[in-house]
C-alpha cells in the first residue's frame, strides 16, 4: 500500500490507514495492534519505525494517535477509559478516506473545536450528522438493565457476538485478540494473548455461545480436546449459564482448566468496565436521617403557622 499524502499536518495522512486497521482488526484495537498493523500495511521500513520525536516517542505511532484523537472527535473511533480503539456506528459504515477527505475532516474538526473554544457550536455537516438510532428499550419498563443486556446479546449475529467477545477481553486486558472461528475447528472463535507481567504471558483460546439455556459438560470436553497443544488456557463465553457438571468438568483435575463466563458475570464485566452501560445517579429519601431531627409533622400540622 503506497502512502497517502494530504494538506496538513503529517498525522492527517494516518486517518485512513488507522480507520482500515481497526475495522480489518474486527472493529476494536489495542494501541500496539493498530501501530503494528499500519506499519505493516504501509511498508515501514525499520529506519521509520525507529524515528522518534523529541520526547522519545516513536514518530509513527505518535503521528496515529493523533490521528486517533481526531477521528474519535469526528465520531468514527469510540473514546475508551481503558485505551481501546473501536469504531463507532459512524465509523463502520464510513468508506475509505481519500488524502482530501481526510484533509477535509481535520478541518471540520479544528473548526469544531474552535468554535467550542470561543463558548458556542460549530456548523455542523448534515451529511454526516445522521447516526444509527440506539437500539430501542424493552417494551416492559419494568425491565432491569441487566436483563435487557442479555436480550440485546441474544440478538446479534453470530458474527456480531464474536465481535462483542473480542472487544470485551481486550477491555479486559488481553493483546492481540483476533477472531478465528470458522467451520471444522472444534468450536474455537478466537485467540488472545494474555501478559500477566514482562516476564509471564499466556496464550488463550475463546469460544463464544449465544444460547438461552445451559451448556453441558459435553461441549466443555469437546472445546477442550480442540484446544489441546494449541493453547495454555481457553475461555467460554456465553449469553446463558452453565450446568454444574459442566463447571466441574471446567475445573477438573489433570486437565487444562476453563473459564467459565456466564450472562451474568458477562453483564458484571460491563458494569465494572461501564462498557454499553451509561450508570445512571438516582436518589432515595433516608427517612431515618430526618427522623434523627423529631417527629415528622403530617400534613394537617403542616397547614400551621410556626410558632415563634
Amino acid at each position: 500500500m503506497s502512502k497517502t499524502s494530504a494538506k496538513g499536518p503529517q498525522f492527517v495522512a494516518m486517518f485512513g490507514p488507522v480507520l482500515k486497521a481497526v475495522r480489518d482488526l474486527g472493529g476494536s484495537a489495542r494501541p500496539q495492534e493498530v501501530y503494528e498493523h499500519v506499519a505493516q500495511a504501509l511498508g515501514l521500513s525499520e529506519t521509520s519505525r525507529s524515528e522518534e520525536t523529541p520526547s522519545g516517542v516513536p514518530r509513527h505511532q505518535n503521528q496515529m494517535a493523533w490521528a486517533r484523537f481526531y477521528l474519535t472527535r469526528a465520531g468514527l473511533l469510540d473514546s475508551s477509559v481503558r485505551g481501546v480503539w473501536s469504531l463507532t456506528e459512524k465509523g463502520r459504515t464510513c468508506p475509505d478516506l481519500s488524502a482530501e477527505q481526510a484533509g477535509e475532516l481535520a478541518r471540520q474538526v479544528r473548526a469544531k473545536m474552535a468554535a467550542e473554544a470561543r463558548g458556542r457550536p460549530a456548523a455542523t455537516d448534515s451529511s454526516h450528522a445522521d447516526e444509527a438510532p440506539p437500539i430501542s428499550p424493552s417494551a416492559d419498563p419494568s425491565t432491569s438493565h441487566r436483563t435487557r443486556v442479555i436480550e440485546v446479546l441474544q440478538a446479534l449475529a453470530p458474527s456480531g457476538f464474536e465481535r462483542f467477545c473480542q472487544r470485551l477481553l481486550r477491555e479486559a486486558g488481553f493483546q492481540n485478540v483476533a477472531v478465528t472461528g470458522r467451520s471444522g475447528d472444534g468450536g474455537i472463535d478466537g485467540i488472545g494473548i494474555l501478559q500477566v507481567n514482562s516476564l509471564v504471558s499466556f496464550k488463550v483460546l475463546f469460544q463464544c455461545k449465544r444460547y438461552l439455556n445451559t451448556v453441558a459438560p459435553g461441549q466443555v470436553r469437546d472445546f477442550r480436546g480442540a484446544m489441546m497443544g494449541r493453547a495454555d488456557k481457553g475461555i467460554i463465553l456465553t449469553t446463558g449459564g452453565f450446568t454444574a457438571e459442566a463447571k466441574r468438568e471446567a475445573v477438573r483435575d489433570g486437565a487444562p482448566p476453563i473459564e467459565l463466563v456466564d450472562g451474568e458475570k458477562l453483564v458484571d464485566m460491563l458494569e465494572e468496565m461501564e462498557m454499553g452501560l451509561r450508570p445512571v445517579k438516582a436518589f432515595e429519601v433516608d427517612e431515618s436521617f430526618f427522623a434523627s431531627f423529631g417527629k415528622v409533622l403530617g400534613e394537617k400540622d403542616m397547614t400551621r403557622e410556626p410558632s415563634t
